[in-house]
Parts: structure tokens; sequence; C-alpha cells
């Protein structure tokens, strides 16, 4: 069943609005894959589906035409080399400089179903000095992921998806046909709704993960996250993209540093910007190394999702 062109340029001009994302012509395909399930359910073709969507233009709908062309592809330590370059430079970096102690905090944007984010947690879990505490804010516009990420359950399809095996048996417990995360694991990660075309969580924040989401968006608009992302990143903070992206051309105000087998961006002390803002209080305890587990629970959220056209 084909879209019309007054109705892909219709589904077009509300995900731009919407998310930032752009879907160029060429993507017809995906939109039509996308919706077709929605219009079934609706009792209606593509392009009625669309109509009733610009003639109406319920909340609801609009939400479900964002949520369905939204893919959040996902695995467990995607790509291997950011997390060898977080382990093997960046974490002993940070703790030196800190002397190791105090809390580390970080931001997974667009986070999906909360495989990167958790893998974070079991790095951190892994890696820093028991005298540090870690904090993990995980964000989405996708609130479908969010509520799967926050169960911390998976399935074996899943977990087979770059879960070391070494990782699982330490982190991760079998419950019935899936497997589910262990409650230090949970407890250093809060997931909230965020897109990334607004203001970002109240920094500062000592490592920022912005993969695999900037390939969707038009150079002004990479730029504007870009910056937002400073804003909030300490000034030794590091920013980690996805392999397909950079910050060279697109913001001046990084210095891309190759490490092991990755570049990761640190902020330019020349660029002249103000700290970043303080937290208004501090975190309880609690969050950090497994010798200090808490009782905490995941708090409920306060959404770009990682990827749309994939």
């Amino acid at each position: 069943m084909s879209i019309s062109p007054e109705s892909f340029a219709f589904v077009a001009d509300l995900v731009r609005r919407r998310s930032a994302i752009q879907l160029t012509p060429g993507k017809e395909y995906l939109v039509e894959s996308r919706l077709l399930p929605l219009a079934r359910t609706a009792g209606l073709d593509l392009d009625a589906y669309v109509t009733r969507l610009r003639t109406v233009g319920a909340p609801a709908d609009q939400a479900a035409v964002i949520e369905a062309m939204t893919t959040n592809e996902t695995s467990w330590f995607r790509d291997g080399a950011p997390y060898a370059a977080l382990r093997g430079t960046e974490l002993p970096r940070l703790v030196a400089a800190r002397g190791g102690t105090g809390r580390l905090r970080v931001w997974s944007a667009a986070c999906s179903t909360g495989q990167e984010p958790y893998s974070i947690a079991m790095s951190l879990l892994d890696d820093l000095p028991a005298a540090m505490t870690s904090e993990i804010i995980a964000t989405d516009l996708s609130e479908q992921v969010l509520e799967r990420a926050r169960s911390g359950r998976y399935s074996q399809l899943e977990v087979n998806r770059g879960m070391p095996a070494a990782m699982l048996v330490r982190h991760m417990v079998r419950a019935g046909t899936e497997w589910e995360l262990s409650a230090a694991v949970r407890h250093l990660v809060s997931f909230r709704a965020h897109n990334l075309l607004d203001a970002p969580p109240a920094g500062p924040f000592d490592i920022v993960f912005l993969r695999n989401v900037l390939i969707y968006f038009d150079l002004p608009t990479k730029r504007a996250i870009l910056d937002r992302v400073l804003r909030v990143l300490r000034p030794d903070g590091v920013l980690l993209l996805g392999a397909a992206e950079s910050t060279l051309g697109v913001h001046e105000g990084y210095e891309r540093v190759t490490v092991e087998r990755s570049s990761v961006y640190r902020p330019l002390a020349a660029r002249g910007l103000p700290a970043p803002a303080t937290l208004p209080s501090p975190r309880p305890a609690g969050f950090g190394h497994p010798s200090t587990p808490s009782p905490l629970p995941v708090p409920a959220a306060h959404a770009l999702s990682r990827g749309a056209a994939r």
C-alpha cells in the first residue's frame, strides 16, 4: 500500500517538528511500513489514516506516529570500542582527577530499551574504586522503551546481542525464560523522558553517551544539541559519539582525542563557556560501588530516541 506524496510530506513535517528527525524523499517505504499497522488498527488505509491525523490531530495519535517512526536499535556494549575507551582511559583519568573519591555522573542520551546505560553501570561497578559513587541518568523520547528499560528484564535473544559471558554471570540472574539485572546495576540508573530538542537534564556530567542519534539530524540541530551537551559537561568530562558521528565541522567546542580503537570528545578549555551549573542538592548516598549497595528505588521519570530510520 503506497502513501501519497501529500501524506508523506505531512508525516515528515510532523516528525521533524516533534523530534527533529529528517525523513527525506526516498523514505516513503519506511513511513508505509511503520504506519500501516496503526492504520489497520484504526480500520483505515494509509492515506485515510493520515487524513484523519491532519484533520483531527489528536495528541495520542500524533504520539503514536512518533513512537512508530522511532527505531530503538541497541545492544549490550554496542560496538565495543567506546567501552574499551571508557574503561581503559577515560574512567582512570576521571578517577585520578577526582582523587579516587566523590561522585561520577553519566548521561546516556537516547538510551532506547536500556542496554547502553546498564552496560555503563556494569563497567562502573567493576572499575570504580570503593570510595567513589556514581549515578547514570538515561533518557529517551519514547515512553514505551523507557518502560521496558525500567523493568530490567531481557529475553535470551536480547541478552545474546553483545552481553559478555562474564558480565552475564556477575550482573544478571534467570527470571523464568528471561534474564533480570541485579539490584546493584538497576539502582545506578534513573530513566527519564526527554527530547534532545529541549533543555538537557541538570548537570554537571562527567561522561555523556550520545551515540548513533546525531546522524538523523540536520547540521543546525546537531550543533544545537552538541551545544546543550557542552554546557552540562564538566570541563574535564568526555563525550562519546557513534562511530559515524563527529563534532568536527559541527561544533568548535570539542577536541577529538584518539583513545584505544575509537575517538572521544573533550571540551576545549579555550571555549570560554561558563562552568556547568551545579546540582541544586546532592544525590542520596548509595549510588556506586557494589560494596555499598543501596535499596533506593529507580526514580519515576521526567523524551529523542536512539535513531529513527535504521
